[in-house]
């Protein structure tokens, strides 16, 4: 199988959406490469090489190869534009990546112990408020996704962003910005049947 890490591309000289009309008609799907110290490039990669990617949840959280003819080029997936009605990938956005600084990445959130939470036995149901969350961290301490543990989460108590327990050197880019960014993450929520019981 394929490195779903590696994403082979070619330089693309014609720019504007004209352009980007006649490269999606080849099957193929325009990008962009940008930051670092280097200008940015124009790319086009195969369409579906590109969805085989997509599928593994792991690239949007991973440190990726852009393969641009002889060149590789060490980057993040910043952005995606996908077609509103068809399962069509209409434009990819990569960032480079310097070893050297911290990235602001988004990164999936793996709910575990639901089944067996404290609120959930209690005949509560949980709520996700999200799904991802963004994170600064060097590139060599990028996870691939973070953990949260529902075991111990009672009905009416919510899960915020102060209380995922993070890898070393990552933090959440949120919270930077103060207290009142400490978005709740998940929550259990009362149901008529668990008040029925109660009652």
């Amino acid at each position: 199988m394929a490195n779903v890490f590696e994403f082979v591309a070619e330089a693309r000289s014609a720019v504007g959406s004209i352009a980007a009309k006649a490269v999606r008609r080849q099957g193929k799907v325009p990008a962009v490469i940008y930051g670092g110290e280097g200008s940015p490039e124009m790319l086009v990669l195969d369409h579906n090489e590109v969805v085989k990617h997509l599928a593994h949840e792991a690239v949007y959280s991973h440190v990726l190869d852009v393969k641009i003819g002889a060149k590789t080029e060490k980057a993040v997936l910043k952005h995606i534009q996908r077609h509103p009605a068809k399962p069509v990938i209409l434009h990819m956005d990569f960032m480079r990546v310097d070893a050297t600084h911290k990235l602001k990445v988004h990164v999936p959130l793996h709910f575990i112990n639901e089944a067996v939470s404290v609120g959930v036995k209690k005949g509560g149901v949980v709520t996700h408020a999200i799904v991802d969350v963004e994170v600064l961290c060097m590139p060599s301490a990028l996870p691939e996704f973070i953990e949260v543990d529902l075991a111990g989460v009672d009905i009416g108590a919510t899960i915020h962003l102060s209380d995922l327990v993070l890898p070393a050197g990552v933090e959440i880019a949120a919270l930077q910005h103060g207290a009142e960014h400490d978005h709740p993450v998940a929550q259990i929520v009362k149901t008529r049947a668990a008040e029925e019981t109660a009652e």
